[in-house]
């Protein structure tokens, strides 16, 4: 599969890295140099759309913070497969080591982590990316594939209602470069304490707003401070409402759906999910409140 990669000949050793939900083959490379690479592998059908993911993580290179950076996008494996060689962030995995630290640390990470997001969102939005349409009819049709399901948890009436009478809260910015998927799960603590930034194979454009809902899903499970420094920094410390009103939407919806949507991975995830919707009605007082309870104001962390 590497033989036709060019720059192959420079590696030293090839190691599957089974992590994450990509349909991607994902490897860490070394080389004999002794750089650290990660190598992504898709089918050739992919091709136009890895392309173009290849083409937003250049943009997002310039952005100067630690991330997995491009060096190579090409064709392997005899025509049949695409590939792109990035650079590896070495360090730990930041949602593995962040409750290890004290909170003030936790809170200075995601405070770090949304001077980022803000940066990414900051990209000038080509022409061609700027979606035709929102997404409020997929999110909805999502919510009915849930109500539909045999996998519907006790007391998610309030937050059904609350997505459907507020949909209209989502899509109101202007729509931005997105990472897709930025929570702790998809982010590195470097060897220097700071934070590098993977896996943006989800990217897309469109309301920024979306991009903190899994701060509800993946994040206050692990730390709540560094949920409130992500916020807090991404908005300078002046947390606008819509923000709220839209990202009680997003979380709602998100927090049901996920139940279903994990049905194909067995009882185990669905279970995850379950009980991070049970954790999201609770934080939401049902959806009664937009701003969960985790949150008690800028800089303030418990």
């Amino acid at each position: 599969m590497f033989l036709d990669i060019q720059s192959g000949e420079s590696w030293e050793s090839v190691e599957p890295v089974n992590k994450g939900w990509s349909s991607d083959k994902k490897y860490f490379v070394k080389t004999f140099s002794g750089d650290h690479l990660l190598l992504r592998i898709a089918d050739i059908g992919q091709f136009d759309a890895k392309k173009k993911e290849y083409e937003i993580i250049e943009k997002y290179a310039t952005l100067g913070f630690p991330m997995s950076s491009p060096i190579e996008f090409g064709v392997c494996n005899d025509q049949k497969n695409v590939y792109m060689l990035l650079r590896w962030i070495d360090g730990c995995d930041l949602e593995t080591v962040l409750p290890t630290l004290s909170k003030e640390e936790q809170y200075k990470l995601g405070r770090e982590a949304g001077i980022i997001l803000r940066k990414i969102h900051g990209i000038p939005l080509e022409q061609e990316d700027v979606p035709s349409t929102t997404k409020k009819e997929k999110k909805l049709a999502q919510l009915a594939r849930y109500e539909e399901s045999s996998l519907r948890i006790p007391n998610d009436e309030t937050a059904i209602r609350y997505v459907k009478e507020n949909i209209d809260q989502i899509w109101k910015k202007t729509p931005v470069y997105m990472h897709g998927d930025f929570h702790p799960g998809n982010l590195i603590y470097t060897k220097d304490s700071s934070i590098g930034v993977i896996d943006f194979n989800r990217w897309e454009a469109g309301d920024p707003y979306e991009e903190f809902y899994k701060l509800e899903s993946f994040g206050t499970e692990i730390s709540i401070p560094y949920c409130v420094g992500q916020i807090d920094a991404y908005f300078d410390d002046s947390v606008p409402m819509d923000f709220w009103m839209a990202n009680a939407v997003y979380v709602a919806q998100a927090s049901l759906f996920s139940i279903k949507w994990a049905e194909p991975f067995g009882q185990r995830d669905i279970d995850g999910m379950v009980k991070r919707a049970e954790r999201a009605l609770v934080d939401y007082d049902d959806f009664r409140r937009v701003i969960p309870g985790w949150y008690k104001g800028p800089g303030v962390i418990e």
